[in-house]
């Protein structure tokens, strides 16, 4: 081989090899540099709007603890999150408008939670779209929307849920049901809509499981957020004989209705979703020590030290004794996304929830993983009774209002994992 040809292959090399840099640079220049865009769509008016405003403070804090540590690590350089509100006024059409118009603005992560109906219309538009227009994909986080058919038979590969399902939240009520012997007549109360059709429909066949000798007295649905007198409700309560009530109201569905309970002069035992916060311990003051029971994916009075300096850090964020209602899994839900875009290496959808299905995170002692199969989030679950600021395990109270929850029973991941009838469609 002579040394001209030796020469040129080697001057051929160097330019594929420059050509190569330069193609890199300018894919790296290409790639977007701006925020992660996150548009939480949420009722920022009506009458729902104090719901959508804890969400916000909760998404808000988390999205500043990322962007705090320096942001989200990519090969093209760190990217912050942008958190951007979208009013959806409680009203699925306003919801769905809000979710063109932050695909129109560049989000491509949907945060949304309150409201199961609300979650369908979503995760059916954001279904048609990324199969119409895959240039704009979009994934929906949901921390809130808890109706069991959104993991199962409606699951999506583009909707991940970071709550614990009716069905699961249910199971973990029903073990502190079950022990309490005494229980002779339950009422069941919803709103009347998927996500309180499905609470009333599972608790009906747990009890029938678990507690034979329970009469429901009551089995009734109202319409959600247009209910402004709750006592002709409580009147029908206390007349069945109920000893307790069991509901998955939420806002002020649930705020009135205990608030009415109470002045009517039910003395029984609520098992609530939500009776922890949003006003509801301030409306039932003292009736309610003892009385009213509440599950959550974590309390504030959960009792390890990691879990108060975490409480103890969001009341300095927020320091307004009615700002104080955190929650630990809309934490874990920006944790998780902040882990999935970082092991994916790109802000691409598809490859960002390709990530997600393994995310495995953990934080002031709660862990969360995701599971594939249907996208729903498994951690552990605990279960708080009312009572007095200062009694035994109750260090913190709710909204400023003297009344906390102590945590009466915790209920592993394990045991509050369900199986799932999801058929997963993945692109």
């Amino acid at each position: 081989m002579n040394q001209s040809f030796i020469w040129r292959r080697q001057a051929l090399k160097f330019a594929a090899s420059a050509l190569c840099a330069a193609a890199l640079s300018r894919t790296a220049q290409a790639q977007p540099s701006g925020p992660v865009r996150l548009a939480l769509i949420e009722s920022m008016s009506g009458p729902f709007a104090n719901t959508g405003e804890a969400v916000f403070r909760n998404i808000l804090w988390a999205v500043e603890r990322v962007n705090a540590r320096g942001g989200i690590k990519l090969p093209g350089g760190a990217r912050m999150l942008a958190l951007e509100r979208y009013d959806s006024k409680g009203q699925n059409e306003e919801a769905l408008s809000a979710l063109r118009a932050a695909i129109d603005d560049g989000a491509r992560i949907v945060l949304q939670g309150n409201s199961s109906a609300t979650a369908a219309a979503l995760v059916d538009a954001i279904d048609k779209n990324n199969e119409r227009d895959p240039s704009r994909r979009v994934l929906f986080l949901n921390y809130s929307a808890v109706d069991p058919v959104l993991t199962n038979e409606r699951c999506s590969f583009w909707h991940f849920r970071f709550d614990a399902h009716a069905d699961m939240r249910v199971t973990a009520l029903m073990d502190v049901v079950k022990d309490d012997a005494s229980l002779k007549r339950v009422y069941l109360i919803g709103q009347d809509y998927s996500f309180g059709q499905a609470v009333l429909r599972e608790s009906k066949r747990q009890l029938g499981a678990l507690r034979p000798n329970v009469q429901v007295v009551g089995d009734e649905l109202h319409p959600m957020g247009r209910v402004k007198d709750f006592s002709p409700y409580a009147t029908k309560i206390i007349a069945s004989g109920a000893q307790a009530v069991v509901t998955g109201n939420w806002g002020n569905d649930l705020t009135l209705l205990v608030k009415a309970a109470r002045e009517a002069g039910f003395n029984g035992t609520f098992y609530t979703f939500y009776g922890n916060a949003l006003g509801a311990p301030a409306a039932i003051g003292d009736a309610g020590i003892g009385r009213v029971i509440a599950v959550a994916d974590w309390l504030p009075n959960v009792q390890t030290p990691q879990s108060e300096a975490f409480y103890q850090s969001f009341r300095a964020r927020f320091p307004k004794a009615a700002d104080d209602y955190v929650h630990m899994r809309m934490q874990l839900l920006v944790e998780s996304l902040a882990q999935s875009i970082e092991r994916a290496g790109s802000t691409d959808t598809v490859a960002v929830a390709r990530a997600m299905e393994q995310a495995d995170v953990t934080l002031a002692g709660q862990r969360g993983r995701m599971r594939a199969a249907d996208h729903q989030f498994q951690q552990q679950l605990v279960v708080g009774m009312m009572d007095k600021l200062g009694a035994p395990g109750v260090k913190f109270d709710v909204e400023g209002s003297g009344y906390g929850f102590r945590v009466v029973k915790t209920v592993a991941a394990e045991r509050a994992e369900m199986p799932t009838t999801c058929k997963m469609q993945r692109p």
